[in-house]
């Protein structure tokens, strides 16, 4: 699925990686615990979470993945910001709760690590 794709169905704003829209994401995973990010979560992935700290980006780069949707709201700092667009990560964020961000993109085709439909 292409990020623009997951922006139009979450109502999202682009926060940074505007150029970055057309990427390709395989799979999905909701957490906002970063542990089981790391245990469960495989490349070119969209992370969708409502923690906002620097170590969310971090996360995702050493998981190669792709795009970080936030939930609810919640803004990243300006040093999350300057470290997605260093590992070149579109960072989005909704106004959805989790559940129902997670239930929109699943519903669309875009499945968890490990499913297949």
């Amino acid at each position: 699925m292409k990020i623009s794709v997951i922006k139009e169905l979450l109502g999202a704003e682009v926060v940074c990686g505007e150029d970055q829209l057309d990427r390709e994401v395989y799979s999905a995973c909701g957490s906002d615990m970063m542990s089981d990010v790391l245990a469960y979560v495989k490349d070119q992935a969209v992370l969708l979470t409502g923690l906002v700290n620097p170590q969310v980006v971090r996360t995702a780069e050493m998981m190669d993945m792709v795009c970080i949707v936030f939930v609810r709201s919640k803004s990243p700092t300006a040093e999350m910001v300057a470290l997605a667009r260093e590992h070149g990560m579109v960072l989005l964020k909704t106004t959805k709760r989790m559940y129902e961000a997670c239930g929109k993109l699943y519903a669309n085709g875009l499945v968890g690590n490990g499913v297949a439909r």
